[in-house]
């Protein structure tokens, strides 16, 4: 547990076992489930946690409210890893009222065998609940990233409860900065729904906060200004820095080497940051969040089965559904008797908005010789030249 004001206390667990988050995400540092407690004339507890932490979740809250009952759940999302243990909680204090919306109420019949009727609130954009000296005020977040997600505004103390949004990867005590597995949480939970979160983010910006309790990671306490201008920039689908990531699939180490001097070259003419990914061996949603951090993307893949390598397919197909846009991409294709996998990064590439692709593209077959060398360092000056331009 941990007090993020006098009133309000963070019941949530360091879940320091799990290795896989939503079956997909591997995890290095564990993750966090964010449950609040706020003590006031009335007690309110902030979302649940995931049913597998239940019990450890109940130990702190129970501390936590020193032997009060609960009056208020707040069900902010109902995604399982924050609603799992609303049932159990429902059950220790039948007295209390559940405020959600109104599909998270329709979402708990779904999910839970028990009959709620007579203890929901349905609240809606704007609406407020008194605590006492507290003061709840709700806004919707629909599709941040669920439709039935709200965002909570504590008025006297100013704190924002910010559902999934804010959120990272990692228990609240790793040691590590917020920003990368922040910034890789987002892009690849969130990635899709820019727009909504662009449109939350115009709602808050009216509050005054000093204080973002989100669901999962620590509590933001500090330079707020600087987690919302990374929102800010995530959600618009800008590039947070100049540079080149450039991502390989290799299967015999022909394209790897080409996508290695390519890097060389880069930094032969200056380009300050310049990453290599092999996509067969590294983590694909660190390759989508570095994808989205740069303003350059390199794509360099082998030839297969008519088409293109899995793992680059796998790729391309993650940053389409997370709207991959307003890049420079450069492509580089291997083949030894029928290249194909430059025609099938191109037609992935479709639909993705605003990409300046650079032509020609590159074609290997097989090997490189010098004159891939040669249009390698053209590649390199194009794009190295857009750096010049942008500065």
């Amino acid at each position: 547990m941990e007090n993020v004001t006098k009133a309000i206390i963070n019941v949530g667990v360091n879940d320091r076992k799990i290795t896989l988050f939503e079956g997909q995400y591997a995890l290095k540092k564990g993750m966090a489930y964010n449950s609040y407690v706020i003590l006031d004339e009335k007690t309110a507890v902030m979302d649940t946690v995931d049913a597998y932490v239940t019990m450890e979740w109940i130990d702190h809250l129970t501390e936590a409210l020193g032997g009060r009952t609960v009056d208020y759940l707040i069900v902010q999302h109902m995604e399982p890893d924050h609603a799992g243990s609303i049932q159990e909680l429902a059950v220790r204090f039948p007295e209390m009222k559940i405020v959600g919306s109104a599909i998270a109420v329709n979402m708990m019949k779904q999910f839970f065998d028990m009959d709620f009727q007579g203890r929901i609130i349905v609240v809606k954009e704007g609406d407020t609940l008194c605590l006492g000296k507290h003061m709840l005020q709700f806004f919707t977040g629909a599709m941040v990233h669920w439709p039935e997600v709200i965002v909570t505004y504590e008025q006297s103390e100013k704190v924002m409860f910010s559902a999934d949004a804010f959120g990272k990867f990692g228990t609240r005590d790793a040691d590590e900065e917020w920003i990368d597995e922040a910034r890789r949480y987002y892009l690849n939970i969130c990635g899709k729904y820019g727009v909504q979160v662009q449109a939350l983010l115009q709602k808050l910006a009216a509050l005054s906060i000093s204080v973002i309790c989100p669901l999962h990671g620590p509590v933001l306490t500090e330079n707020l200004a600087y987690y919302i201008g990374k929102y800010l920039t995530w959600s618009g689908y800008e590039p947070e820095e100049e540079g080149i990531f450039i991502a390989y699939a290799s299967i015999y180490g022909h394209t790897e080497k080409a996508a290695l001097k390519l890097k060389e070259l880069l930094e032969e003419k200056g380009v300050p940051k310049v990453e290599v990914c092999d996509l067969c061996r590294e983590d694909l949603h660190e390759a989508v969040a570095k994808a989205f951090c740069y303003d350059r993307l390199v794509l360099a893949a082998v030839s297969y089965d008519a088409g293109v390598f899995p793992a680059m397919e796998t790729f391309l197909y993650r940053l389409k559904a997370k709207n991959f846009q307003k890049r420079t991409v450069g492509l580089i294709e291997n083949g030894s008797w029928g290249p194909t996998a430059g025609k099938t990064m191109k037609a992935l590439l479709e639909g993705m908005k605003e990409l300046h692709i650079i032509e020609p593209l590159i074609t290997i077959k097989s090997a490189m010789k010098p004159e891939t060398i040669a249009q390698l360092e053209k590649m390199a000056q194009a794009l190295a030249g857009r750096e010049e331009n942008a500065g």
